[in-house]
């Protein structure tokens, strides 16, 4: 049963990927069940992650080919050495941990390694483990046999999107699906075994949280890749001409992150489709990501009310225009099957009067940012004297400069108010930690950059920009006993610990 976030309650913004370890990106093994520890000790009951699917160009999550599978790279060999899948031997350091996660040496090393427990597994006839995985497949089919099929035909074509491959598969026409599943057989069972092992390993991470009152926060993005199986697969559904090729794409105008806007190039859907369906893909959807997580972020929050749509094959997103969403259709279709949901808006950006009458309507925090709260007026809504309890607040989020990195590039004015509003001149970024705690916000929660003090070069994406992100990685033994405990006199003082 899931449940809302509770009043007063405070966590930690960190992807797995951003966990230390030797194999070139964090993992579910050792370093993550240590960090829930951490968390635990430090008072905190949330763990907010980014989205945990297979990561896409740029090895960004939010470009992933799935919206209901797991990165490979997240799965822990020493899981597979404990249940006989490999041998202590297979496991070779990717390197030394270091700050940034190398995606390549990664793949290099752990592709092999899943292939060798994959064979091993092959030869598994019975027992607890072949059990287990007929229960997954069969559970998760409504995903996972478009998915692995799409994952094979993936390795068996030259690169490129699912548009370059035979005119019948691009069509999903019967009897080419059919013969490509029989002749793909072995390779798609791999996929399923690899999905398998990572959602094995993601929920019992996941209990061991919840056992320590850790709920974990997760990260719904709007849109889906265009070189996804769930576009591929549900080609209907989406702004697409009759071969394939996106007519509409999303973005958003020009904002505080750009003055150009943010061109994402995801297709976006036909939401008249997708109301005469019953929103079943939708439905779907959240049920798979809250059998994942207890809390679903749903980014990009406003697309549900009105969406940014620029023409297929625009430079920027400065020539869109605004088209209506489903509105509240959308979310009384999905509490009909799946009840309450427990979901943070992120309300960033251009937010309108009907945007925020839609949250207000259904309930849901929404998001403030710190960052965003200087260097104007005192009617600044991101203060936290404006602050409504129904919320969410940040220093900042991944789409953000460190809250250390922030304070050295802002002008002297904008430093001023800061320093003014907060009643001291030391130590900017934990008073500001302590902002977010102190405040009338149901949860306050912090990247783990900004606990660690660090700056700039720890960013974790520059929104408009496809190199260098989303590889920051915290050093082993970072998250201190003595930061849990300075973490847990705030909770405390504040009334939001576990």
């Amino acid at each position: 049963m899931h449940r809302p976030l509770e009043e007063r309650s405070c966590g930690v913004l960190l992807h797995p990927t951003s966990l230390p370890g030797s194999h070139g990106t964090g993992d579910l093994g050792t370093e993550a069940y240590r960090f829930v520890e951490f968390l635990e000790r430090a008072g905190q009951n949330l763990w907010q992650v980014l989205p945990l699917g297979p990561a896409g160009p740029g090895n960004s999550p939010y470009d992933s080919r799935s919206a209901f599978a797991g990165n490979p790279l997240l799965i822990s060999e020493t899981w597979l050495v404990d249940r006989g899948l490999l041998d202590a031997d297979d496991l070779i350091s990717a390197g030394p941990s270091s700050d940034r996660a190398d995606y390549r040496a990664a793949w290099e090393r752990k592709v092999p390694m899943l292939r060798r427990a994959f064979e091993r597994f092959r030869r598994i006839e019975s027992g607890d483990l072949a059990q287990r995985f007929e229960q997954f497949r069969q559970r998760e089919a409504g995903w996972l046999n478009d998915f692995t099929l799409f994952e094979a035909l993936h390795d068996t074509h030259p690169p490129g999107s699912w548009i370059t491959w035979e005119p019948e598969l691009v069509r999903r026409e019967p009897e080419a699906l059919s013969a490509a599943r029989e002749q793909l057989c072995d390779e798609i069972r791999y996929h399923t075994f690899v999905q398998f092992v990572f959602d094995a390993q993601w929920h019992e991470l996941r209990r061991y949280a919840n056992r320590r009152g850790i709920q974990i926060v997760g990260d719904v993005p709007i849109y889906v890749s265009f070189d996804s199986a769930d576009v591929w697969a549900n080609q209907e559904i989406f702004q697409l001409d009759a071969f394939g090729q996106p007519t509409l794409v999303a973005g958003v105008p020009p904002d505080y992150f750009s003055e150009s806007g943010q061109l994402w190039g995801n297709p976006v859907y036909r939401w008249e489709v997708m109301k005469a369906r019953e929103f079943r893909w939708w439905i779907e959807r959240f049920r798979r990501t809250l059998a994942l997580t207890d809390v679903a972020r749903v980014d990009h929050f406003r697309g549900f009310q009105a969406g940014w749509h620029v023409p297929a094959g625009e430079l920027t997103a400065i020539n869109g225009w605004w088209l209506d969403g489903p509105g509240v259709t959308i979310f009384e279709h999905l509490a009909g099957v799946l009840g309450a949901l427990p979901v943070i808006a992120e309300d960033l950006g251009i937010i309108t009067d009907d945007v925020t009458a839609l949250r207000k309507q259904l309930g849901l925090p929404g998001m403030t940012v710190l960052q965003f709260a200087f260097g104007s007026g005192s009617d600044n809504k991101y203060l936290p004297h404006n602050f409504e309890s129904n919320s969410v607040v940040y220093t900042g989020t991944h789409d953000n400069d460190t809250t250390a990195g922030w304070l050295r590039k802002i002008d002297e004015s904008t430093r001023a108010h800061v320093r003014a509003y907060l009643g001291c001149d030391d130590d900017l970024t934990w008073a500001l930690i302590r902002l977010a705690y102190a405040s009338v916000a149901r949860a306050a929660i912090v990247p783990a950059q900004d606990l660690l003090g660090l700056d700039s070069t720890a960013r974790m994406n520059t929104p408009g920009t496809v190199d260098g992100n989303w590889a920051w990685r915290a050093l082993p033994g970072a998250f201190t006993p003595e930061l849990a405990k300075k973490l847990a006199t705030l909770a405390h003082l504040y009334g939001r610990e576990s």
